[in-house]
C-alpha cells in the first residue's frame, strides 16, 4: 500500500541529485530537444512514493526551457470515478503535484497510474487465461502423454521467465524512462523502424484477432446458453440467426468498452478472470468425474506421411504456444501503477503476477492432463467445451451447462476489454499527436464503437478464425518466448559469453526458429486436412 505524499512540487536537492544520469525526453517516442539544457537542472528522484508517475522522471524544469503542463491545468481523467470501476483503489492517497506528458495523460492506458498489486493479478488473469486453453488436449493426441507433458510443462517456465524479464525491463532507472507499452520497449531495443516491423503486426495481430474471437466464441455460446434454459413453448431461441447473435454479442462489448482506461476495468477484468477458472474447472472436473470414455486411446496419432507427422507435430506446438497470452499486455498492465525510485512498480506487478500464475498454473495443468485422460484421441478438435455437451449433455445437469456456458459469455465479454485496450489507444493516439489535444468522450465512443463493428465484420466475414490455432500460435510466440530475451540483451547488456548472456541468445533464437516452423506447419495442416472456409456464413 502506497503512503501518502504531499502536495508540494518535486524540487531538486543535493541529496537527490544524479549529475551523471544523461538528459531526459518526454517519452521513449519524443526523444530530447536539440537545445543544450539549462545547467543545474539535473535529474531528480522523490524519495518519496508518487502516484501519477509519468513514462519520464521530469527534469524540475524541461531542457526547452517551457513549462510542462501539470495536473493542475490538464483536463485529465487521471482518476477513475467510483460508478465506473467496481473496484476502487484501495487506498486514496493525495494527487503529488508533477510534471506529465500530455500525451500520456490523455491516452487510456496510462491516464490512470492508481493501480496496485490487485489490479495487476485481476488484469494478468484475465489476460491469461482463456478460451483458447480449453484446445490444450488436442495437443497431446499428436505429442502422446510424456512428451505431452513434458512439453506443456518446459512452455509454461519459459513464458513465465519471459514475463519476469518483460516486468523487469518496464523501467530503466538509469536513463528515467517508463516503457509503457510493448511497442516502445520494442523500438528503445531494436530501433525504431526495426522494432516497428518485428512487433507491430504481431500485436495487432494478438489484440483485434483475439477480440474477433471473442465475438464468435461468446456469441455461439450465448444460442448454446438459450438453447438449454429455453424450454418454454413460447420461447424460440432458433428465431435468431447466428449473425444476429454476433450482432447482440458485438453491442454488449461495445457499452462495455466505453469504460475510459484500463484502471477503470479492473473490475471486469475480476469478473473475467473468475469466469476462466470457473468454466475450466467445471469442464475438466465434470470430465474426470464421468469417467473415460468406452474405448479410449492414447496412442499419439501417426498417420500420412512423415512430412505430415513432422508438420502435426509442429502444429500441436503451437496450439500449447497458443494457451499462453497476455505478454502484449504486461508492460500496459504495469504502466497502471505509480512508481519511484523507493517503489518501483515491478514490485507489485511481479506478486499480482506470481498469484496469477499460481491460479493459472493450477487450472491448465488439470484441463490438460485430465482432458486428455477423459477422452484421450476422442477429443473434438475444437476442444473441451465441444467435448462437454457431445458426450456429456444427456448426464449432466442443464443448470450446470447453463453456469459453464454463462461463465464463457462472461470472460469473452471481459476479454474484449482488456484486448481491445492496446487497440483503442493506438487509434486515439493517432488524435492525439495530429490535435495536441485529448479526445473527447464523444469522440472516444466514436472510436471505440467502430472497432467494435470492424471486429464484428471480420468475425461474420472469417468465422473459422478459431480452428487456426497453431498458426496464430506461431505468429503470437515470438512476442511471448523470443523478443524478450533479445531486449534485454540489447538494454541491460550482460557481459558477452557470459551464462546470461548465452541464455538469452539460445532461449531468444529458438522461440524464432519454431516460430518460422509452427507458421509453416499451420499453413501445411490447413492446405492438408483442409480448413471449411465459409466465408460469410457463420454457423
Amino acid at each position: 500500500m502506497m503512503n501518502q505524499v504531499g502536495s508540494n512540487p518535486i524540487t531538486s536537492s543535493p541529496s537527490t541529485q544524479h549529475h551523471d544520469s544523461p538528459p531526459l525526453s518526454l517519452s521513449p517516442d519524443h526523444p530530447s530537444s536539440t537545445t543544450e539544457p539549462k545547467t543545474k537542472h539535473e535529474i531528480t528522484f522523490s524519495t518519496t512514493p508518487i502516484t501519477g508517475s509519468p513514462d519520464r522522471l521530469m527534469t524540475s524544469i524541461p531542457p526547452s526551457g517551457a513549462r510542462t503542463p501539470t495536473r493542475t491545468n490538464i483536463k485529465s481523467r487521471n482518476i477513475t470515478p467510483k460508478f465506473l470501476t467496481p473496484l476502487t483503489s484501495f487506498s486514496k492517497t493525495a494527487l503529488h503535484l508533477i510534471k506529465l506528458d500530455p500525451k500520456d495523460a490523455w491516452l487510456p492506458i496510462t491516464e490512470s497510474r492508481n493501480g496496485n498489486a490487485y489490479y495487476a493479478a485481476f488484469h494478468t488473469l484475465c489476460a491469461g487465461i482463456g478460451i483458447q486453453a480449453l484446445i490444450l488436449p488436442v495437443a497431446f493426441t499428436i505429442l502422446g502423454w510424456a512428451w505431452g507433458v513434458i512439453t506443456f510443462t518446459l512452455t509454461f517456465i519459459w513464458q513465465l521467465y519471459t514475463l519476469y524479464l518483460l516486468v523487469n525491463l518496464h523501467e530503466s532507472p538509469e536513463e528515467g524512462v517508463r516503457y509503457s507499452r510493448y511497442m516502445q520497449l520494442a523500438k528503445a531495443a531494436f530501433g525504431v523502424r526495426l522494432g516497428r516491423i518485428l512487433a507491430k503486426f504481431s500485436i495487432l495481430y494478438l489484440s483485434v484477432g483475439t477480440c474477433v474471437a471473442c465475438i464468435i466464441i461468446g456469441a455461439s455460446t450465448s444460442k448454446i446458453f438459450f438453447q438449454i434454459v429455453c424450454t418454454d413453448d413460447k420461447c424460440y431461441p432458433e428465431k435468431l440467426t447466428v449473425v444476429e447473435w454476433y450482432l447482440v454479442f458485438t453491442c454488449g462489448v461495445i457499452i462495455l468498452s466505453q469504460l475510459p482506461n484500463l484502471n477503470s476495468i479492473a473490475g471486469i477484468s475480476l469478473v473475467g478472470a473468475f469466469s476462466a477458472l470457473g468454466y475450466c474447472t467445471t469442464i475438466w472436473a465434470i470430465s474426470v468425474a464421468k469417467d473415460r470414455l468406452p474405448n479410449v486411446s492414447y496412442n499419439p496419432v501417426r498417420v500420412g506421411t512423415r512430412v505430415t507427422r513432422f508438420f502435426d507435430v509442429l502444429n500441436a506446438l503451437g496450439i500449447i504456444a497458443f494457451a499462453f497470452r497476455g505478454h502484449n499486455l504486461v508492460l500496459e498492465i504495469q504502466a497502471t501503477m505509480p512508481t519511484s525510485k523507493a517503489h518501483p512498480s515491478q514490485v507489485p506487478m511481479w506478486n499480482g503476477i506470481k498469484f496469477s500464475y499460481t491460479l493459472i498454473a493450477l487450472c491448465l495443468f488439470p484441463l490438460a492432463i485430465g482432458g486428455y485422460w477423459a477422452y484421450g484421441n476422442l477429443i473434438p478438435p475444437s476442444g473441451m467445451l465441444t467435448a462437454l455437451f457431445v458426450y456429456h449433455s444427456q448426464d449432466v445437469a442443464k443448470s450446470v451447462l447453463g453456469l459453464t456456458s454463462i461463465l464463457v459469455i462472461f470472460n469473452a465479454l471481459s476479454s474484449f476489454q482488456i484486448y481491445g485496450m492496446p487497440t483503442f489507444d493506438e487509434l486515439e493516439s493517432l488524435y492525439v499527436r495530429k490535435f495536441k489535444k485529448a479526445c473527447t468522450w464523444w469522440q472516444r465512443m466514436i472510436i471505440r464503437t467502430a472497432f467494435g463493428f470492424t471486429c464484428f465484420f471480420i468475425a461474420v466475414a472469417i468465422p473459422f478464425l478459431a480452428n487456426l490455432a497453431g498458426f496464430i500460435g506461431g505468429i503470437a510466440l515470438p512476442v511471448t518466448l523470443a523478443y524478450p530475451c533479445f531486449m534485454w540483451i540489447k538494454i541491460k547488456k550482460p557481459k558477452v559469453y557470459s551464462p546470461v548472456w548465452w541464455l538469452h541468445w539460445g532461449l531468444g533464437i529458438l522461440g524464432m526458429m519454431l516460430s518460422g516452423l509452427l507458421i509453416s506447419a499451420g499453413i501445411y495442416v490447413v492446405i492438408h486436412d483442409g480448413v471449411n472456409l465459409n466465408f460469410f456464413k457463420p454457423v
